[in-house]
């Protein structure tokens, strides 16, 4: 099992803020599954910002869940999530099961929550890691958002989290449980487009360093903990905008929290590549950059088999391109078409590999929890489709061709990038490995 770097009380944060004698209860004490004789999963939510109001809808609509805790260091954001799920079961007829909301500074107090089943990470990608291995380690099934990892070595470590505990883990690429995403996938893997040659994935760029001007920190919000594993710098309203602001937190542009949005719509579409071409336990092994350096555009991902995947905009918003040897197909969130136009139209015939159904990605990680099965987006094929944009970003920034070797997760012959698998984390938010 692995072990995390702190005693027991030796909370993230500052010792006033610590909660001091909270433990991480190990899974086998608690029994397999964890769910309550009602037959309902009790959830926590651990981050409580923009994405959580869609992913708090979607779960409380499902008929087998209750939400009753969530935790968040801005407390304006967790008041709005809190009436939110409070209104619900307010109107809904049939909550009699529920037992009440409750909200935490810390997350570790829902982990130590024996009634809750599984939480939902619904955090900036830099503080992926920790709840999610915490939660492994307690026993918690989990829902974490994509990207899943911010670094090639905190996937590996949650993957090792979750499979050492047998918990279910369901990353956020939702667009598995799609119905067009699916068909385009079971199209290209079984030929019809012949054999496919070239994948062109249209996504946002490559990361960058962060120097943003220093802002005004709201009261209520403990910035320290926010900046978590990352280099300390001062409050940006860029990075963490107030609950008034309707845009998204443009953290996920910088290095330091995110992958830029290679990585934050990467992991939608290079993740539909990877299926698509059956590399889900794997990934391309050669990345080369373009010519030009400071390109954001250009590099092309060479698989074992030959298939080039390239990282271009082909001017049809963020999608993926398939070019086989009898067709192109296309696909995003707003198309599905094929030149010959006849090729999206075809029925996938019995005889055919069939892809993993799910038609609901929520509803699925519900039926796995209680099944034992894995999900549709298992946390190996998060870590995956996170690897091949992580890896991406690191070609970009050393801008120099690289060499990958998939199974042992390690550039060969090159210090320097292997050095970026993983990052410097500040005291006291280590990554356990």
């Amino acid at each position: 099992m692995l072990k995390i770097k702190h005693s027991r009380r030796k909370f993230i944060g500052n010792a006033a803020l610590a909660f001091a004698g909270i433990s991480i209860v190990p899974r086998h004490v608690l029994g397999k599954g964890m769910v309550a004789p009602s037959d309902k999963l009790n959830i926590g939510f651990i981050g409580t910002g923009r994405q959580s109001a869609g992913l708090g809808g979607s779960f409380l609509g499902l008929d087998q869940v209750n939400i009753v805790a969530a935790s968040d260091i801005y407390h304006a954001k967790m008041d709005i999530f809190e009436k939110m799920v409070n209104s619900y079961y307010q109107k809904k007829n049939n909550s009699n099961d529920w037992k009440g909301f409750k909200t935490y500074h810390n997350y570790r107090e829902i982990l130590e929550r024996a009634d809750i089943n599984a939480v939902v990470i619904v955090t900036p990608d830099h503080w992926h890691a920790l709840p999610a291995i915490e939660a492994a380690n307690a026993g918690k099934h989990i829902y974490c958002e994509k990207p899943l990892s911010h670094t090639v070595a905190e996937g590996r470590a949650m993957v090792k989290a979750a499979r050492n505990n047998g918990i279910t883990f369901q990353t956020g690429s939702m667009q598995r449980s799609w119905k067009d995403f699916r068909h385009a996938c079971e199209l290209v893997s079984n030929g019809y487009i012949g054999e496919v040659q070239r994948v062109v994935v249209s996504v946002g760029d490559p990361a960058l360093p962060c120097h943003l001007q220093v802002d005004e920190k709201p009261d209520d919000f403990d910035w320290e903990k926010w900046v978590g594993p990352a280099p300390i710098r001062g409050f940006s309203n860029v990075l963490a905008p107030p609950p008034s602001d309707q845009g998204w937190p443009m953290w996920r542009a910088y290095r330091e929290y995110g992958g830029g949005i290679l990585c934050d719509w990467g992991a939608h579409m290079f993740d539909i590549a990877q299926w698509a071409l059956g590399m889900d336990n794997s990934g391309p092994v050669n990345y080369i950059v373009p010519k030009e350096a400071n390109t954001t555009r250009g590099l092309k991902m060479i698989y074992g088999n030959g298939i080039e995947m390239v990282h271009e905009d082909f001017g049809r918003g963020w999608g993926v391109q398939f070019f086989g040897t009898e067709g192109q197909l296309n696909v995003s969130r707003d198309y599905l078409d094929s030149n010959p136009k006849n090729i999206v139209k075809e029925k996938i015939k019995d005889s055919d590999k069939r892809l993993y159904l799910s038609d609901n990605h929520y509803q699925n990680f519900v039926d796995c929890i209680k099944s034992g099965e894995r999900p549709v987006c298992d946390v190996e094929i998060g870590h995956r489709s996170a690897s091949v944009c992580n890896l991406a970003n690191i070609a970009y920034q050393l801008h120099t061709d690289l060499e990958w070797d998939p199974v042992a997760e390690v550039f060969i012959g090159n210090k320097a990038a292997n050095a970026l698998l993983t990052k410097q984390y500040r005291k006291g938010y280590e990554i356990p490995v």
